[in-house]
């Protein structure tokens, strides 16, 4: 099927867009213009946690829209942004947030701040990470394809090996290393959730060496892995966490979490953004965090995520294809001995949508509302597809 005309034309061929133009979308399903509906496994890349139609988000939009303002510059105080902020504040470890409109920019927004605070200059990330793809996220993301058109980038950022303690030894310097970020559970880079003890050795060598540690949980936060922040799961604190894909249920919202140490450092005309933490994103996001960080509802996002972890488990096992799976919550790669691109292809044609998570991982991120009957619904169709 074909846009309508003029419209794909003059949009820059920079994504690769394959299937049905989607018109609506309701519940955890995508309706196309010819009214078919596709089940969707791959909410946005992890942005649409409530799903299509949610009425958590379409009435914040109302409430939002009532007050008149859905723009007014970071020069002025608005209500929105700051129970947003004291909101997540009171979620996490932080102490204060810094608004701004997507993970790359929080990403970016974290190096300045780490940099500011201890004076240095190097950044060091893991094989397997993705954190952006502007000139200091892209060098901390380890897709030589994706940096290699675009150098020079930010100097004094290195990838080392993830699980390697003798590199990060030697990487993560006292005297020149300002931060270290890491995924909790990596996206991009093929579903892989990072080892407590390893982040827990991070920790350690960071506090050791006066180098900031910084989450990146732009993917995984939120709910994502069963509880409100990836971090909670592996015992350590960060002094900084990003977010953002499922932050405004769609709009265009990213955060960078702080503790008073690194906000310390900081003065006004530092770091700042036109848009973000405006009122509209901000009260639809308040909702959002509301809705994702209730004890209820994490606790059916853990049930869930043992229901597909459970219906997964016997891949491996049964169908030639699939080398393993794993991850956590309701975020899982399925690993394949061979190209994913085609099975991707194959469940489309199915009604089910999913991705990759580079060449050979089937990425699974339903929206967060999904019920068992739709887990099952699209774990049989893969199976299918799969066997």
């Amino acid at each position: 099927m074909t846009a309508a005309p003029g419209i794909a034309s003059a949009l820059l061929g920079v994504y690769a867009r394959v299937g049905p133009t989607f018109v609506a979308g309701e519940g955890v399903e995508l309706i196309a213009a010819d009214g078919r509906r596709y089940l969707d496994f791959v909410a946005g890349i992890g942005v649409n946690a409530l799903g299509y139609d949610s009425p958590v988000i379409r009435d914040a939009i109302t409430r939002a829209l009532d007050s008149g303002l859905v723009h007014v510059s970071n020069l002025y105080r608005t209500e929105p942004g700051e129970r947003l902020a004291e909101l997540l504040v009171a979620r996490s470890f932080a102490q204060q947030v810094f608004f701004c409109n997507s993970g790359a920019e929080a990403n970016e927004a974290a190096f300045k701040f780490a940099r500011k605070l201890t004076g240095k200059p190097g950044i060091v990330a893991f094989s397997g990470s993705f954190h952006g793809r502007l000139f200091a996220s892209l060098a901390a993301t380890d897709r030589p394809d994706y940096r290699r058109p675009f150098e020079p980038l930010v100097p004094e950022v290195r990838i080392i090996p993830l699980g390697d303690r003798a590199a990060a030894e030697a990487a993560i310097t006292p005297d020149r290393t300002a931060a270290v970020i890491i995924e909790p559970v990596q996206g991009e880079g093929g579903v892989r959730p990072v080892s407590t003890e390893w982040v827990a050795f991070l920790r350690r060598l960071c506090r050791d060496r006066r180098v900031v540690l910084i989450f990146d949980e732009v993917q995984c936060g939120l709910g994502r892995t069963g509880t409100a922040f990836a971090y909670e799961q592996t015992g350590v604190t960060p002094d900084l966490l990003t977010l953002a894909k499922p932050l405004a249920g769609g709009l265009p919202m990213g955060a960078v979490l702080l503790t008073d140490e690194v906000a310390g450092a900081l003065a006004p005309g530092d770091h700042a953004t036109t848009f973000g933490g405006g009122p509209l994103v901000a009260a639809v996001a308040q909702a959002v965090v509301e809705t994702i960080s209730a004890p209820d509802f994490l606790a059916r996002v853990r049930e869930s995520g043992a229901h597909l972890a459970g219906r997964l488990a016997g891949f491996p096992g049964r169908m030639r294809a699939v080398a393993e799976v794993r991850g956590r919550g309701l975020m899982w790669g399925i690993v394949l001995r061979e190209p994913a691109a085609p099975v991707v292809a194959a469940a489309r044609e199915r009604g089910l949508l999913v991705t990759t998570a580079g060449p050979t991982v089937i990425r699974l991120v339903p929206p967060l509302v999904i019920s068992q009957a739709d887990l099952d619904r699209g774990v049989d169709t893969l199976a299918e597809v799969l066997a």
